[in-house]
């Protein structure tokens, strides 16, 4: 008998394979290094659903910190349900899609690239009708993904989007650096352990992040929902002070990711607010700022805030998976959902 999660596992366990993929393709990305200044482009519209728009999210932080660009995150039900007339002349749009199969994400591709877009498509799908529209097609290169909760096509969603800006940038990314903590992390068997025996399924949990982190914070969230059937809230540190947090008790169990290197300002105002109040943190990476009783889910020693995001997704994923099981719950195949989500 096949034990509860033992394909989410073994797919977690395959993103080093996978990044060594990715890099080995790297020099498929010259073939749009030019693209921003050849098509004039004024703006950027990132164009996902569900996981992979928590990695839109990082690709967004990424072109707005790295290049300049303003960079929004798409409606595509601008397109499907109101018929909106696209204007997107000197406009990149990139869709980021693990099947690259749903119909309003292909819809809006369709529609940018009719509105004069220049259309980019991230997907694990070479042959799907996300990258048959786009002007240029990358692949994810992380083979059939099985379980459910997507892990390895999330964890190479980021490394492509940051091999695609190191493009326009002229940036070196440290490849055999990435793939090393890759590897420790997916080898070190107890990293989440002592979080998964201390975190109650009954009591409220919050996950928080801020900049480069918060793509991993939202992704988190959604990865214990999906998992676990709880309900979990995955928000920007300065979001959670705007409201949310009046919501906090000295039972809520706060996760703030702090990837090695974030700059620890985007978190202290937050963190300092929650300790007057709830004494139970927990910290997702090798950042921060933990003190006392607080658990840490150790994280990557990458020499960058960038690459460390990237590798700690692994951390969150092994979180996910270890606590559903504890449950009782299979993460292989929650209950309501589906691998490929076909909204229109």
């Amino acid at each position: 008998m096949t034990s509860l999660g033992a394909i989410m596992a073994s797919e977690i366990a395959e993103t080093p394979k996978v990044f060594k993929a990715i890099f080995e393709n790297k020099a498929a990305f010259n073939a749009v290094k030019d693209v921003l200044v050849d098509e004039k482009i004024q703006s950027v519209l990132i164009l996902a659903r569900g996981t992979s728009d928590n990695a839109a999210h990082y690709l967004k932080y990424l072109i707005e910190t790295q290049i300049g660009l303003p960079v929004g995150l798409t409606s595509p039900s601008s397109v499907t349900v109101y018929g909106a007339d696209l204007k997107y002349s000197n406009t990149l749009v990139i869709a980021i899609s693990q099947s690259g199969q749903s119909p309003d994400l292909v819809k809006f591709a369709t529609a940018s690239r009719q509105a004069s877009a220049y259309v980019i498509a991230i997907t694990n799908d070479a042959n799907s009708p996300l990258a048959a529209i786009a002007h240029h097609h990358f692949s994810l290169l992380a083979g059939p993904e099985l379980a459910v909760a997507a892990t390895k096509s999330y964890n190479a969603q980021l490394l492509v989007s940051n091999l695609l800006v190191a493009a326009w940038t002229g940036k070196q990314v440290d490849g055999d650096q990435i793939m090393k903590e890759a590897a420790r992390l997916v080898d070190t068997k107890d990293l989440v352990t002592q979080a998964v025996q201390s975190v109650s399924r009954d009591k409220e949990v919050v996950i928080l992040g801020r900049g480069f982190a918060y793509p991993n914070a939202r992704e988190a969230a959604l990865k214990i929902q999906e998992t676990s059937k709880i309900s979990v809230q995955g928000l920007s540190t300065a979001d959670y002070l705007h409201g949310p947090i009046s919501a906090l008790t000295p039972e809520t169990q706060v996760f703030i990711v702090a990837p090695a290197h974030m700059p620890a300002p985007s978190i202290t105002e937050a963190t300092e607010k929650i300790r007057k109040t709830s004494s139970r943190i927990f910290w997702i990476g090798n950042g921060g700022s933990p003190e006392g009783d607080d658990i840490v889910l150790a994280g990557s020693n990458c020499d960058d805030e960038i690459a460390s995001t990237i590798v700690d997704a692994i951390v969150l994923q092994r979180f996910a998976l270890e606590f559903a099981v504890a449950s009782g719950y299979d993460p292989d195949a929650p209950v309501g959902l589906s691998k490929v989500t076909l909204t229109n």
